[in-house]
């Protein structure tokens, strides 16, 4: 019970000083090594150096190339305008009358693209508070929009999604990003459609209500005035031409072309003794994020020498790039080294039985409530799917194996559960969306709460059913 205690402790304070803005690298240690002093037979040197980063320094060796490389990609979308211009295309084509449509699938156009979320907001809010103002729809429903498109569905469900979400259950299960594709679009298209339609609902209610939009609101960073719009660095079909990319190699790698060549040398122990299976599905997001990089380059190169701009920042962009992702990697990785401590401790073995029988012999059903609790309580939900997978993910993979679950299931159900307590308020991505829409909770929460964690929470609800009765499809 003391170690118990200890995990509990533990967890509490890594929410709380989590919460006050303390710096996860630092924090995750402290409140592993925490736990470990209420366990009698944890030596804290060992933990830390033996258990947390060894796990730490696993993550970071499997998933560095993802982080850099989707970092550089969407830092260059950024700054070259193609981003800008997808979002601007696709909102002159639907025009005003649908404001929220347009934004959510601009922003879903992005995120599938593996564009950053971050990045996408950056360059969405203006567009979203400009058009919003000419279709008289409160700005304080514009955080719940893109979060709509950026946090749910392309994150976690769509198949072939390059985010890290998606990314993360493969190592564990053999899998590729497009791991059970009729489920992942099922649940996409309910966390489209309600959501949407939620969107839609309370729109319509603040016209019906005169609300309109105030045009008195401050602005957001770079918004444009009311009747303009800023100009994008490329065309609308080049900038699309790198997302595009994106996802289909990602699919004709994972899915043609790494099985097809002959792997038979990844069982020496010079590259690891593992199989094909068990890394295709990373090797195809590196090389589709690669390949993508390098066309947006030659893009954006040949669209500043047509509008005779004197000079390209494609290496100071890659840079930037290069140095924002390091420390998301390294939060993430803390938390997964923070997981393999608390997983190492004797009290966690009561703590796992709890968890893996709220339904025997149904490990979604586990795996959907274990994610959820974590990414809710970390306010992540990589940090959360990492504990999660670094603690019990093996024994998932046992449980449906037994239970004659697909591993396929097994990762679209752990993606998607990531994506629905986790954006609760302290959500690190909800805090800093209210920032650059200069909002507060207050004013914008409650239907962030309803696109981003009540219907997500309904759509895993459902695919968990579909997936039980008819397996993976």
């Amino acid at each position: 019970m003391t170690s118990i205690a200890g995990i509990a402790l533990a967890l509490m304070a890594l929410v709380y000083f989590a919460y006050r803005g303390a710096s996860v690298l630092v924090l995750a240690p402290l409140c592993a090594l925490l736990a470990a002093m209420f366990s009698a037979d944890a030596p804290l040197f060992a933990s830390y150096t033996q258990v947390y980063m060894k796990a730490l320094g696993g993550f970071v060796i499997a998933f560095f190339p993802l982080f850099l490389l989707g970092a550089v990609f969407g830092r260059m979308m950024e700054a070259s305008g193609a981003a800008l211009a997808i979002a601007q295309g696709i909102v002159r084509g639907l025009g005003p009358r649908h404001a929220v449509w347009s934004v959510v699938i601009a922003c879903a156009v992005l995120t599938y693209g593996g564009v950053s979320l971050f990045v996408v907001a950056f360059a969405v809010v203006p567009i979203a508070a400009s058009l919003f103002r000419q279709a008289q729809v409160p700005r304080r429903l514009i955080p719940a929009t893109i979060a709509l498109g950026a946090f749910t569905f392309t994150m976690t469900a769509l198949p072939g999604t390059p985010a890290i979400q998606n990314a993360m259950p493969m190592p564990f299960f053999g899998t590729t990003p497009f791991a059970a594709p009729g489920l992942g679009l099922i649940g996409a298209a309910a966390m489209l459609v309600g959501g949407g339609w939620w969107l839609s609902r309370r729109a319509s209610a603040a016209r019906r209500a005169g609300e309109g939009h105030d045009a008195h609101e401050p602005t957001a960073p770079g918004e444009p005035s009311a009747g303009t719009t800023a100009r994008p660095g490329m065309p609308f079909a080049w900038a699309i031409t790198p997302v595009v990319l994106v996802i289909a190699l990602n699919y004709l790698l994972s899915v043609w072309l790494w099985p097809a060549l002959d792997t038979s040398y990844l069982t020496q122990p010079l590259y690891g003794a593992t199989t094909m299976q068990a890394v295709r599905g990373v090797w195809a997001v590196i090389g589709a994020l690669a390949a993508a990089i390098v066309l947006l380059g030659a893009l954006w190169w040949r669209a500043a020498r047509i509008a005779g701009a004197p000079g390209v920042p494609i290496q100071a962009a890659m840079e930037e790039g290069a140095s924002a992702s390091v420390m998301p990697l390294m939060n993430t990785a803390s938390l997964v080294g923070f997981g393999a401590v608390i997983a190492s401790l004797a009290g966690f073995s009561l703590i796992r039985d709890a968890v893996l029988g709220v339904a025997p012999g149904n490990p979604l059903v586990s795996v959907s409530i274990a994610v959820n609790i974590l990414a809710g309580i970390t306010g992540s939900a990589s940090g959360g799917m990492s504990i999660a997978l670094q603690t019990l993910g093996a024994t998932w993979l046992a449980m449906g194996q037994a239970a004659g679950i697909a591993p396929e299931l097994l990762h679209r159900v752990i993606a998607i559960a990531t994506g629905g307590l986790d954006a609760l308020p302290h959500n690190g991505a909800v805090v800093t969306l209210l920032g650059i829409c200069k909002l507060t909770h207050r004013q914008s929460y409650a239907d962030i709460f309803v696109v981003a964690v009540v219907i997500p929470l309904l759509a895993l609800a459902a695919v968990v059913v579909l997936g039980t009765t008819f397996g993976s499809f």
